[in-house]
């Protein structure tokens, strides 16, 4: 009896020491399974690829879904769902893979693209990426509700051929249609669920190298490998498992830490940390440019000039990098081009530097005086921002900036990133902390964002100028012509305070030694786990 006691101390002991070691046994990655473990910065606001905008949207459906392009493991353009394609200058065919299938075994056919395109740009869809479409004839037209969805300029040519007429030459296009707007969207699934489709893992339908097995909404997302891709044979992971969601970066490390999750991204706090643990950090410029976007709606006081050049001329980008965010790698941001992008032979702003800002107080405060004259009282400004540490540490700088340098009052609306998306769209902000990362390898991906169609404009910048530029640079076969009107865009965004420029992101993360093969990508989705494996 005695013994037995001795043997059930014992047992119990080690069940205490299994579960308080259990973390450090495998739940990250697991190499026989092929399985890992991931977190999330917040629950996707949809995975309708007609609809997605966001970051995290465009990671999911990135190993969800797949257009007629892709990128590959070595991040270039490479052929997705097309086998080939042509671009000419009056349009573009593009032949589709006979064993590309849907995640039901039902064949992906060159109609399902002709539907997804003609449902993203018809107005009663509302899709804000409406406008990457345009090089295609008649979408414009079409969206704006002057020539009917059969209008478009695209059409299956049989179950495995499209053709695609454009507007304007566009030398791009096989770019734009790696991006998830571009996405095929089956007809009957979108019929069956209505409104509900895509709103939860049963409701969609899936054509990438994985589907989405498990959608607790706010708590939990699993993803597992799908044996009905056409390329089954060269994914590895069998399950990536997303149990956690938060946007505290502190959470995320402790989280690795834990060995509960196999990457997490570092901020100032905890990079000091990981570098003392001797865990090795990576960095990867996102191509990111993050910047303030003044509301210039009627009404809002930052519609007037003088006041955003007040701002303007009192927000230093490298005070805040240097002072406020202190992570290696970060940039400060003077232009709407990252110093990342490339154009014609090389880097585009090493070709066109970015117009210089005088950072002056003394022009500041005489900016906000004519403000004054032509506005009177200038009512406590709302600076919409993000809820994360650092959204908010960056928001009390410009806010203590204002204060102190202009006079100005401030108020902050902190909002979760599906409820500040909402608000941007709804123009419920004087100025919003924004961002923007590059869709496709062009610089036009930047340069559109402001013209006066495109619903990620969210400030409501109108400028025939500038749309003109954006025409030419859309249009043009002539790289030295597009060069220019880039720089002319440049020059405006700067002149008309559209934007101001505050900083370019980088990612500093650390990663399980185990888990191989991720992609970080400025295009396509980030990160991307397609080709990754787990050590054994």
């Amino acid at each position: 009896m005695r013994n037995q006691r001795i043997f059930r101390g014992w047992q119990f002991l080690l069940v205490v020491l299994l579960a308080s070691v259990g973390p450090l046994w495998g739940k990250a990655v697991d190499a026989q399974q092929q399985s890992i473990t991931l977190s999330l910065a917040t629950e996707p606001p949809t995975l309708d690829s007609t609809l997605a905008t966001d970051q995290i949207g465009s990671f999911l459906l990135s190993h969800l879904m797949e257009g007629l392009t892709q990128y590959g493991a070595d991040g270039s353009l490479a052929p997705g769902i097309a086998e080939r394609w042509e671009v000419r200058a009056d349009g573009a065919t593009f032949w589709l893979r006979s064993d590309a299938r849907w995640s039901d075994g039902k064949l992906v056919t060159a109609q399902d693209f002709v539907y997804a395109w003609q449902r993203a740009v018809k107005p009663e869809t509302a899709s804000q990426y409406a406008f990457i479409l345009f090089p295609i004839k008649n979408a414009e037209a079409v969206n704006r509700g002057d020539m009917p969805e059969g209008a478009l300029g695209v059409e299956a040519a049989g179950a495995h051929r499209l053709e695609v007429r454009f507007e304007q030459p566009c030398p791009y296009f096989d770019k734009l249609t790696a991006f998830m707007t571009y996405y095929p969207v089956r007809r009957d699934v979108v019929e069956q669920w209505g409104r509900a489709y895509a709103a939860d893992a049963d409701k969609m339908m899936f054509n990438g190298p994985f589907v989405l097995s498990r959608w607790v909404h706010g708590a939990h997302l699993e993803l597992i490998k799908n044996p009905r891709y056409w390329n089954a044979d060269a994914i590895s992971l069998q399950r990536i498992s997303m149990p956690y969601i938060t946007t505290d970066p502190g959470t995320h490390y402790n989280l690795f830490k834990d060995n509960r999750i196999a990457l997490s991204p570092l901020d100032a706090s905890t990079l000091q940390d990981a570098v003392g643990r001797g865990y090795e950090t990576h960095l990867f410029e996102f191509g990111t440019l993050y910047f303030l976007e003044p509301n210039m709606r009627p009404g809002r006081p930052t519609q007037n000039l003088a006041l955003r050049r007040a701002i303007q001329h009192v927000l230093k980008p490298s005070l805040l990098v240097h002072k406020v965010l202190g992570l290696p790698g970060i940039k400060p941001a003077y232009s709407l081009f990252p110093s990342t992008m490339r154009a014609g032979s090389g880097v585009f702003s090493e070709q066109f530097p970015p117009p210089q800002v005088h950072y002056s107080l003394t022009k500041a405060r005489a900016y906000m005086a004519q403000a004054k004259r032509e506005l009177g009282d200038i009512p406590p400004l709302t600076l919409l921002v993000g809820d994360s540490p650092r959204a908010v540490n960056e928001a009390e700088f410009y806010q203590y900036v204002l204060k102190q340098a202009l006079g100005l009052e401030t108020k902050l609306d902190q909002q979760t990133f599906k409820q500040r998306i909402a608000k941007m769209q709804q123009g419920d902000f004087d100025i919003a902390a924004a961002g923007w990362g590059p869709d496709f390898d062009d610089p036009i991906t930047f340069g559109d964002l402001f013209a006066s169609w495109n619903e990620n404009n969210r400030g409501r910048f109108s400028d025939s100028r500038y749309d003109g530029w954006v025409r030419t640079a859309q249009q043009s076969l002539d790289p030295d012509v597009r060069l220019e009107a880039f720089d002319q865009m440049q020059h405006i965004i700067n002149e008309q305070v559209v934007i101001i420029p505050t900083y370019e992101n980088v990612g500093l993360y650390v990663q399980h030694p185990k888990l191989i093969g991720v992609r970080r990508s400025i295009f396509g989705g980030d990160p991307n786990y397609r080709y990754a494996r787990v050590l054994k």
